[in-house]
């Protein structure tokens, strides 16, 4: 069954989501790649989101390095990064949100992810091309992160100083994987600091021990705040963190934090799955108050996704058994729904009855960035499992 897995994340990787984006979304005029596009990949929008973009961009140089040097991926991620070397940051350095088809600045830095993201496709890319320039861009934008992770919107933060001064889980959460996404470029010292504060974050400050949770906004000493934000729980985000610190604990050799994370992505998996309609919450309410967000009942492909692959390490490093179970139905619910056979890629916006909400492939959220991602992880850790799984055979013979 597990080789079957295999075949079926390789190819929806390889002869699907990668040949949907390689076909329409680079922008041979202009540069950088054009992600509004509809059901058949026709561009229904060219603005240009800088996150989006260097996801992309990621994405091809992620797969040159880790799949097949294949030319046409190293050059469509080249191109993109070029694109955004001259025209992605204001003068002090930070990565717009948004830009034109042409490159012209559309929305102000004011969003942070902007440059994690630039972080990681630059120092994905100067491993594909040892090219110094790029090397430099990663280094730079990572250490510009730090300097602003405690005040990450800076001049556009909304919020009135001091009344209710949250932090948010999403930082912490994705310093987490950025951290070894760059490893190769930075001191060991800062490698290590950085790991031990993003897993103190995620572990210590938003999880929550009694509801068996994490919270995506907690106060500044990691208190619960009894607001709409406070009581906020994004299961797809907490599930996400979980194979992040799996990794951080595996390269430790952490056993008791692999299980730690384990045991949480079952927790939290059981806490959001729609036991009616099938599928995960997007938004719940920790007290069982009605959801800030209009759209806490959606279904989405990240957050699909990104659970697969925590539930695929968690087996891979405990042999939980709940693990593979729950991959199974996460696995049977995500490829009934989300995959559009007739048109390529995924849909990323289901109702809470599974239908499709949105017929997009991309847009200003949706790029080519969760859905490869995942694939390659599933695709991978499978191959790993089955590996485990012979060597144990062999051993339990000899």
């Amino acid at each position: 069954m597990k080789t079957a897995y295999i075949a079926q994340y390789r190819d929806s990787l390889l002869q699907d989501v990668v040949p949907f984006w390689m076909k329409h979304s680079i922008d041979r005029e202009w540069g950088g790649f054009l992600t509004c596009l509809d059901r058949d990949g026709d561009v229904y929008d060219t603005d240009k989101f800088i996150w989006l973009q260097c996801r992309e961009v990621w994405c091809f140089s992620m797969l040159y390095n880790q799949v097949e040097p294949k030319a046409e991926w190293l050059d469509a991620a080249v191109q993109g990064a070029e694109f955004l070397r001259k025209c992605g940051r204001d003068e002090a350095g930070n990565w717009y949100f948004s830009l034109t088809r042409e490159g012209k600045p559309l929305i102000q830095p004011y969003n942070i992810f902007s440059d994690c993201f630039a972080t990681m496709a630059f120092g994905q890319l100067f491993k594909a091309t040892g090219n110094q320039d790029y090397a430099d861009i990663a280094v730079a934008t990572f250490r510009n992160i730090l300097a602003r992770q405690d005040n990450p919107k800076g001049l556009y933060t909304k919020a009135v100083p001091g009344t209710r001064p949250l932090i948010s889980f999403a930082l912490p959460m994705i310093l987490c994987n950025l951290v070894l996404e760059i490893e190769h470029l930075l001191e060991v010292e800062l490698v290590e600091r950085v790991i031990d504060e993003g897993i103190h974050a995620v572990m210590d400050v938003f999880y929550q021990p009694e509801h068996g949770l994490i919270l995506e906004n907690v106060n500044p000493d990691g208190s619960f705040s009894d607001s709409f934000e406070g009581r906020t729980v994004n299961p797809g985000h907490g599930l996400e963190a979980m194979w992040f610190v799996m990794d951080l604990a595996a390269r430790r050799g952490d056993d008791a934090l692999i299980r730690r994370a384990t045991d949480l992505t079952l927790s939290i998996l059981e806490y959001g799955w729609d036991q009616e309609h099938g599928g995960i919450f997007y938004f719940l309410d920790i007290s069982g108050h009605p959801p800030l967000q209009l759209e806490w009942d959606q279904k989405l492909w990240w957050v699909h996704v990104e659970t697969l692959v925590s539930l695929l390490k968690g087996y891979l490093h405990t042999g939980d058994k709940r693990c593979m179970d729950w991959f199974e139905k996460v696995h049977a619910y995500t490829f009934a729904h989300f995959p559009d056979p007739g048109h390529g890629e995924w849909f990323g916006y289901l109702n809470r009855q599974g239908e499709p909400l949105l017929s997009l492939k991309g847009g200003k959220w949706k790029g080519c960035f969760h859905i490869p991602r995942a694939l390659y992880q599933c695709w991978k850790t499978l191959e790993a499992i089955v590996e485990k799984e012979e060597a144990g055979k062999v051993a339990q013979l000899s």
